[in-house]
């Protein structure tokens, strides 16, 4: 008798197919054409610049929709301003943990020490472009910048937490007005199908930018360049590690999963992550995976974008770690007290620095320039390498957000935790794992980020 269609095994699709695959191909192939042909890699900036134009022009109305419907089906503010309580309170503790790793691990290897630098020699009309946009950011003006001048000027500048601030005002009214706010609900609902739709055209697009931004990063700076700073590199990317393996792990560990197979689910963001120097490149993927492992959607509406200003992991570490190497490489003493102070004014400098290229360095010359003891001069010490560092930057950012988005869902008992840990196991059926997003008619678990023939 003949097996019917229906019940032969699932084929398994070829590995070429599979988006991590492809990235991390176009990620070896770009570092190969940067370091070997650097003219041509520099010329293939355009590559990345585009894709992440492209993902920058979708996560708006990805944010809006996704945390209006989240809120409107929540009936109820209480669960908002639970969530938002919760989200906070997790954010504050481990950025200031973060501050707090960067600077004990800068005390304890110092990686600065014996460079002897002297920081009259310094001069670089870059560091002082960083610094003139870093006293430009004040703490009132960016309180000030989350309301916009207009209801669509949010969309148009794509200010993150603008879109959400509006996006929280706007559900909040839905829950308000009650049954007659169905019918927009729903209609929203069925945007957000055509918005998450185009995600998946525009995820197609990941290794080409990834290509081309890797390519020009090589071949900008040079693979040579990190050796001149290896001790701060080396030190930066291994404290990040043990910030993810140890701490976050540990509180992955507590709340019934693995860091691990979490990072494993979201390789391919993670690779895309590297590829581009920029967190914001697989913030839409991120918070479809998430609501496909089977957290809420409310939940991760509002802790994926506030996230990405507030919960900025290897930011943090970067600051603390950067801030007491100049000082070390500058003979720079600095007391007990005024490294306290340092971390003090760093937890505030770094709340609202997005998850883009570049942010990091922006709020390290703002905390500097706050703490004369340490010379802003210094940062030209850090300039060439900051790129390779922005890099780890954004994957500990990522990661950091990803596991801040389960654990507020599960204090929120928003999680479902057998289909997560499924999952992130490979065990959960397709139909299982079939995001609130899947559109009628698209293959049944299918997930941004992969590949329709998964």
């Amino acid at each position: 008798m003949s097996l019917s269609h229906d019940a032969l095994p699932p084929r398994k699709s070829p590995v070429y197919t599979h988006l991590y695959v492809q990235v991390l191909v176009a990620i070896t192939l770009g570092a190969a054409i940067g370091h070997f042909y650097p003219t041509t890699g520099e010329a293939l900036k355009p590559l990345g610049d585009g894709f992440i134009k492209l993902v920058k022009m979708i996560i708006s109305p990805v944010i809006f929709l996704t945390l209006v419907t989240g809120i409107a089906g929540m009936g109820s503010l209480r669960g908002v301003g639970s969530v938002t309580a919760k989200a906070f309170g997790y954010f504050l503790t481990f950025s200031t943990l973060a501050l707090i790793v960067g600077l004990i691990v800068a005390n304890v290897v110092q990686p600065g020490r014996g460079m002897n630098i002297d920081p009259a020699s310094l001069h670089d009309p870059k560091v002082a472009e960083y610094a003139a946009k870093a006293h430009d950011s004040t703490l009132t003006g960016f309180v000030m910048d989350i309301i916009p001048t207009t209801f669509t000027s949010a969309f148009v500048e794509g200010n993150i937490l603008q879109v959400l601030f509006i996006a929280i005002l706007f559900g909040i009214s839905l829950v308000l007005i009650g049954e007659k706010a169905k019918p927009l609900v729903n209609m929203l609902e069925i945007v957000s199908h055509g918005i998450f739709r185009m995600v998946s055209i525009l995820m197609k697009a990941a290794p080409i930018g990834a290509f081309g931004a890797f390519a020009f990063t090589i071949g900008k700076y040079g693979i040579a360049s990190i050796l001149n700073l290896a001790a701060l590199v080396g030190t930066f990317y291994a404290t990040s590690a043990l910030f993810v393996v140890v701490i976050l792990g540990a509180v992955c560990a507590v709340n019934g999963f693995s860091i691990f197979r979490l990072i494993a689910y979201l390789k391919a963001e993670l690779l895309l992550v590297l590829g581009t120097s920029s967190s914001e490149s697989a913030l839409p993927s991120l918070m479809e995976k998430m609501e496909a492992a089977g957290c809420k959607r409310s939940v991760v509406g509002l802790v994926v974008p506030t996230g990405y200003s507030f919960n900025l992991d290897g930011t943090n570490i970067y600051m603390t770690l950067a801030a007491l190497f100049i000082a070390q490489a500058t003979n720079t003493h600095l007391s007990l007290g005024e490294q306290v102070l340092l971390l003090s004014v760093a937890m505030l400098s770094s709340k609202g620095a997005a998850g883009v290229t570049g942010a990091g360095f922006i709020t390290l010359a703002a905390t500097l320039s706050v703490v004369p003891s340490v010379p802003v001069a210094g940062m030209a010490i850090i300039l060439g390498v900051d790129r390779f560092m922005s890099e780890c930057r954004s994957l500990t950012n990522f990661i950091g957000n990803a596991v801040a988005t389960v654990v507020v869902s599960r204090w929120e008992k928003s999680l479902d935790l057998p289909l997560f840990q499924a999952t992130l196991s490979g065990k959960a059926p397709l139909r299982d794992i079939e995001p609130v997003t899947q559109l009628s008619g698209a293959p049944a678990g299918v997930r941004i980020g992969e590949s329709s023939s998964d």
